[in-house]
C-alpha cells in the first residue's frame, strides 16, 4: 500500500461524531468541475494529474498527496484541489502548462471534519453534510467557509468498506 503525503495539522478538540484541526499553511494545486455534482469529478482530477504529473513548462513530476479535496464555493464553480508536497514552497513551483490550473497558498486554518468509509456519492455526501453542519450549529461552533469532501483513497482500487472519506467545514470555535 503506498503512503501518500497528507497535509498536517494539530488536533484541537474531540468530539462523539466529529473533531476539530488546526490545518498548516499549504499550497494547493486547483482547477474547475465541470459540475457541483460531488460524483463525477475525474475531468478535474485528470487535469491536475496532468500537472503534478509532469505538465508543467519544465516537465518537472510533483508526488502525488491525499486527500483529493472536492468542494462548491458559495455563488462560484464547483472546484477540486491536490495538495502541494510540503517540500515546495510557492516560488519552487513549475508554472502548469494547462491555464486551467491554478495554484494557491492556503492559510492556516481551523477545520471541524467528519470521518465516514464507503462511497462518496452525491447524495451521500450532500446528506452528510446538512447534518454536519446541523450538528456544529447545536454544539455552538460557528461556521467559517464551505465544506469539502476529502476523498484519501483511489476510487478504482479501494474496497468502499476500505475508503478514507471526511467532510471537512472551516470553524472559528
Amino acid at each position: 500500500m503506498v503512503r501518500y503525503e497528507e497535509p498536517k495539522y494539530s488536533l484541537i478538540a474531540s468530539f462523539d461524531n466529529f473533531e476539530i484541526r488546526r490545518y498548516e499553511q499549504s499550497i494547493l494545486a486547483i482547477t474547475e468541475r465541470s459540475s457541483s455534482n460531488y460524483q463525477g469529478s475525474s475531468g478535474a482530477f485528470r487535469i491536475i494529474a496532468n500537472y503534478i504529473f509532469g505538465g508543467n513548462i519544465s516537465g518537472q513530476r510533483i508526488a502525488m498527496t491525499a486527500p483529493v479535496h472536492i468542494w462548491n464555493e458559495s455563488s462560484e464553480i464547483p472546484k477540486l484541489a491536490f495538495t502541494i508536497p510540503s517540500q515546495y514552497s510557492l516560488s519552487d513551483l513549475p508554472e502548469p502548462n494547462d491555464s486551467r490550473v491554478k495554484i494557491s497558498q492556503k492559510e492556516e486554518a481551523e477545520v471541524a471534519v467528519l470521518k465516514f468509509s464507503g462511497l462518496a456519492g452525491n447524495t451521500k455526501t450532500l446528506r452528510l453534510i446538512s447534518k454536519f453542519k446541523k450538528t456544529l450549529k447545536e454544539e455552538g461552533i460557528e461556521i467559517t467557509g464551505d465544506p469539502k469532501l476529502a476523498i484519501y483513497d483511489n476510487p478504482w482500487s479501494t474496497l468502499p468498506f476500505a475508503r478514507r472519506n471526511e467532510i471537512q467545514i472551516p470553524v472559528r470555535l
